[in-house]
């Protein structure tokens, strides 16, 4: 079975439903449901057109939950309509079904939830660990938005990318909740990206170049340098990504990194189109965050990165979006610029054990990976021991497999310095 082949096709499937006339969730259902079959029937049985036949069966699905469902009597009209079986329209449905999910109607931490089941194929579990919320409480989230969805009606001809002051807002106070009547949200699509994007990058599903893809299409038609800035930053991130995992697939720190293995063109062109988004002045955090990205990739070796300049982008990234994963991540760029007990103290001001702390999740769990700063900050401080105990502490809280086994690996190794 091609999972990954199941999962590209995903997208444009479920907008062949919706246009056809099916709301968003009975349409999204439909597909899941198309899915299952396909994973029952395809491994004795594959078919010619992957796509046509995702269409057809999801197609019937609809109907058939159309038909069940006594309160949907006003769409068995359809049931008279269906098209015959066959090739599927070419049309890449993928980015309008983000400004779909990205709606007003919705609260963003709805819509980015709502767009990473339907449109980005990640599971429930993985979305409540972006969120750092139990995944019962995502499912109810991810069930609240699609009835929103199917609530507020959306024609095909509503369609479209956003108009000139919706890009404008970028960057604002979010705009009042309304109607399916209005363009999509582009500061919560780039949310969107951005999380499909890390996802990819760090997580158990290969989403990245698809982020990228999407990317590229809404900055060549919304002309705004934040759409810009967050295509640079998957660029310069993406660049590095042959380098970031050792053969047997464990992690390799950006510091000991080889990079001869990153992607030159990709840093250039990454570098190029936050210079141009830069020059108009009109600085947001994904250009911010892109801007240390780049300082990154200009360095020859890990011992020549301009960390002062870091910690300044840093500032001004922490004055846009007062993230505690920006101050955490702040923390470690002042320990290598001003040295490991300024980084600790850096991390000492947002102690995570006081009740007021920022440092925290939804249901109260200290935010992930500020155990395994702190264990790297007493490292260079020469507090092996703590360190190890905080290594070992952070192993327990990783988001997944590989950086537990990397940060386990750390604790032994310092354990084992600190038994000769």
């Amino acid at each position: 079975m091609n999972e990954a082949l199941l999962r590209s096709l995903t997208p444009s499937v479920l907008g062949i439903l919706v246009r056809r006339g099916a709301d968003f969730a009975a349409a999204e259902d439909a597909v899941q449901d198309a899915l299952v079959e396909a994973v029952r029937v395809w491994p004795a049985d594959p078919p010619r057109d992957a796509k046509g036949w995702l269409v057809t069966v999801a197609w019937r699905k609809f109907l058939d939950a159309t038909r069940a469902d006594t309160a949907r009597r006003r769409r068995e009209d359809l049931v008279d309509e269906e098209p015959a079986p066959g090739p599927a329209p070419a049309v890449d449905d993928t980015l309008q079904l983000y400004f779909l999910c990205a709606h007003p109607s919705l609260t963003p931490s709805s819509a980015v939830a709502l767009t990473l089941r339907a449109v980005g194929g990640l599971t429930t579990r993985q979305i409540a660990q972006a969120y750092l919320v139990p995944e019962a409480t995502m499912a109810q989230r991810i069930s609240r938005a699609k009835r929103t969805v199917s609530g507020n009606g959306v024609s095909p001809a509503q369609w479209g990318l956003p108009c000139s002051n919706e890009v404008e807002s970028l960057g604002k106070k979010p705009r009042a909740r309304g109607r399916f009547d209005q363009p999509g949200d582009v500061a919560t699509v780039l949310r969107v990206l951005y999380l499909v994007f890390n996802e990819g990058y760090s997580g158990d599903v290969d989403l990245a170049a698809e982020a990228i893809r999407l990317t590229r299409q809404l900055a060549a038609q919304v002309d705004h340098p934040e759409v810009a800035g967050l295509l640079a930053l998957m660029l310069l991130h993406h660049a590095r990504r042959a380098a970031r995992t050792a053969p047997d697939g464990s992690l390799v720190p950006l510091a000991e990194q080889d990079r001869g293995r990153w992607d030159t063109e990709s840093i250039a062109e990454g570098v190029g189109i936050l210079q141009a988004a830069l020059a108009r002045d009109r600085l947001g955090e994904f250009q911010a965050q892109a801007a240390i990205a780049a300082l990154h990739a200009d360095a020859p070796t890990a011992e020549e990165t301009d960390w002062v300049q870091i910690v300044e982008w840093y500032d001004e990234l922490a004055r846009l979006t007062d993230s505690p994963v920006v101050r955490l991540n702040r923390a470690v760029a002042v320990g290598e610029a001003d040295g490991p007990r300024a980084g600790l103290a850096a991390l000492a001001a947002l102690d995570d054990s006081s009740p007021s702390s920022r440092l925290r999740s939804s249901r109260g769990d200290p935010i992930p990976r500020h155990a395994a700063v702190a264990a790297y900050l007493h490292e260079r401080d020469g507090d092996l021991a703590t360190a190890a105990r905080l290594y070992a502490e952070a192993a327990q809280k990783a988001p997944n497999l590989a950086e537990r086994d990397h940060l386990m690996r750390q604790a032994a190794r310092l354990n084992a310095r600190g038994c000769r």
